[in-house]
């Protein structure tokens, strides 16, 4: 008798932990191109990333236990954080089902690219965090960094007033200013859309697309 072929596992929910609501349409949008038949989830907090701003994102450490907590409580099979200011904290938050950042793929690739890694960032409390994110794939890897650090003036501003592609235009000019380095990290997912407007030779990276694949692997493997 024959035996049946496999049947693919289907992935479990992806909750999306967001610090603004205009990453909602994005990810949508990305999981319609890549991921069809993955359930995500948004969970949007953004006092988190108001508070992590104002004090440090230690600060938003049980807030942000509490939100992984609601997200497992709901049935999410992974969680994917795509605030990089909080990144860290989610991470070390932990829960009985994966837990990631999304733009920790990105620095994995950052560092592959060459120890010349320049990292642009809309809102100064996002580049420590990026920084150090880039600088623990290094370690891990085995190879050496340099990181230099960009605050893109005025692009965060534009963000929240709904002006995407003002932002992204205001973004695009900074990488495209950048010189002499292996890799340019676009730090936060609001950055993402500058990509398609750079002329630079340089790779320039941005977190929501490898970010999640990861998270719809880690759904996966539950």
């Amino acid at each position: 008798m024959p035996v049946p072929p496999p049947t693919a596992t289907r992935p479990g929910p992806l909750a999306l932990l967001h610090t603004s609501p205009a990453h909602i349409p994005v990810f949508d949008a990305l999981r319609d191109e890549d991921h069809q038949g993955l359930e995500l989830r948004h969970l949007v907090a953004e006092d988190l990333l108001a508070r992590a701003r104002r004090e440090g994102p230690e600060a938003v450490a049980d807030e942000v236990r509490a939100v992984l907590d609601r997200a497992v409580a709901q049935g999410a099979a992974a969680v994917l954080c795509t605030c990089s200011t909080i990144g860290a904290v989610v991470e070390r938050a932990g829960a009985v089902v994966p837990v990631l950042r999304t733009d920790r793929p990105m620095a994995a690739a950052a560092v592959a690219a060459g120890p010349r890694v320049v990292v642009l960032a809309s809102l100064e409390s996002t580049l420590p965090p990026t920084v150090a994110l880039v600088e623990e794939e290094a370690r891990a890897a085995g190879r050496p960094v340099e990181v230099r650090t960009v605050l893109v003036e005025g692009a965060w501003a534009l963000f929240e007033t709904g002006d995407i592609e003002g932002c992204a235009r205001t973004v695009a000019a900074a990488t495209d200013a950048v010189t002499d380095a292996d890799a340019i990290v676009l730090a936060q997912g609001s950055m993402a859309p500058a990509q398609r407007l750079t002329t630079t030779t340089i790779p320039v990276l941005s977190s929501p697309r490898p970010g999640l694949a990861a998270g719809a692997e880690a759904a996966r493997r539950g």
